[in-house]
């Protein structure tokens, strides 16, 4: 159903989320260690075959109302083939989508192999080196793919990624009955951000208050598709090599190095080196996949670093001291380039 990458097929949608599933059996619904936003999942089988199929809308996916995807960028970048003519040796599991309704309450569909036996298992353990080389490898080699790509199709607002998780932001979302775990902890370490790093509750205040320098500032520098959420509860290994990668939930145009400091940030407590090592790393493996990072990869990475101390000092408030240290000082030090 899905067209295969260098294909002339146009990626399959179906008329509606039971069209996509037609004849499958042994739908099951299942709830996610990782999920938490809201949506919708089940396991079936279709042909025999195990399947994964994940429903979402705007009414019940608080990510989408905080994130502003009021239009469902997955299936837009899906329409647009960009799944389709990503490197092979990222897996993004689709087989097809669906797209039912409209406004606020439109739910897409999302139909998928089953990868569950290849994900990072949940837990603290620290990851194989060998893997987590081999994500990084596969994150730069999608960035070179995508160099100089631009966004025509409507998707994630560079600038809007800065404010995911801002007090602003979120403050509707913790007037619901029950408010989702990681706004509330989000809440939480708002409050404890300025007794604990003052410096650095100064500056995310002032970028949260108006991005646009910030926004200016990393469009001096290279730009590419990213997928936008290279957390572990995303990523697997497939047997051969591949890189699973699911949830495009934030696609978009952003520095390469946006999707490397996500992935430093939310997965640090269980990465195999340290931060500096992966970043070299990265850098690397982005230089043998031909990009020539000479001329502005110290000015990206200090201000991406910037923008996700933006995004997640919150999560570094409610953490240990020199996590929090460590992001505050690189914060200050990008802040230098605006």
């Amino acid at each position: 159903m899905s067209a295969e990458p260098g294909s002339d097929a146009a990626p399959y949608v179906a008329a509606s989320v039971e069209a996509l599933v037609a004849g499958a059996t042994d739908r099951v619904a299942v709830h996610p260690d990782d999920g938490k936003s809201g949506s919708s999942f089940q396991t079936l089988r279709i042909d025999g075959v195990p399947h994964f199929l994940k429903v979402l809308s705007a009414d019940d996916d608080w990510i989408m109302r905080v994130t502003g995807n009021d239009s469902h960028w997955e299936l837009k970048a899906w329409q647009a083939g960009i799944y389709a003519a990503t490197p092979p040796e990222i897996d993004h599991t689709i087989i097809g989508m669906a797209l039912e309704g409209s406004g606020s309450s439109a739910r897409l569909g999302i139909l998928m192999t089953d990868c569950g036996a290849d994900l990072v298992p949940p837990g603290d353990a620290t990851v194989p080196l060998e893997h987590h080389a081999s994500w990084l490898d596969h994150m730069a080699l999608m960035h070179a793919h995508f160099l100089g790509w631009r966004d025509d199709l409507g998707l994630q607002d560079h600038g809007r990624r800065f404010l995911f998780f801002a007090p602003e932001t979120i403050a509707p979302e913790l007037e619901a009955a029950d408010v989702p775990g990681p706004l509330a902890v989000a809440h939480q370490g708002w409050g404890l951000l300025p007794e604990r790093a003052p410096r650095l509750d100064e500056l995310v205040r002032e970028i949260q208050g108006d991005p646009q320098a910030l926004v200016d500032a990393l469009r001096t520098t290279p730009m590419t598709f990213v997928a936008g959420d290279w957390k572990l509860g995303n990523v697997g290994r497939r047997p051969d090599g591949r890189t699973v990668l699911l949830d495009w939930a934030y696609p978009g145009e952003a520095a390469p190095c946006w999707d490397l400091t996500w992935y430093l940030s939310l997965n640090r407590a269980r990465l195999p080196e340290s931060k500096e090592a992966s970043i070299e790393r990265y850098r690397s493996r982005l230089e043998a996949h031909g990009v020539d990072t000479s001329e502005w990869w110290d000015r990206q990475l200090r201000l991406s670093l910037l923008g996700m101390a933006v995004c997640f000092a919150w999560e570094k408030a409610v953490g240990d001291a020199d996590e929090l240290a460590w992001w505050e000082r690189v914060a200050l030090d990008g802040a230098e380039l605006l």
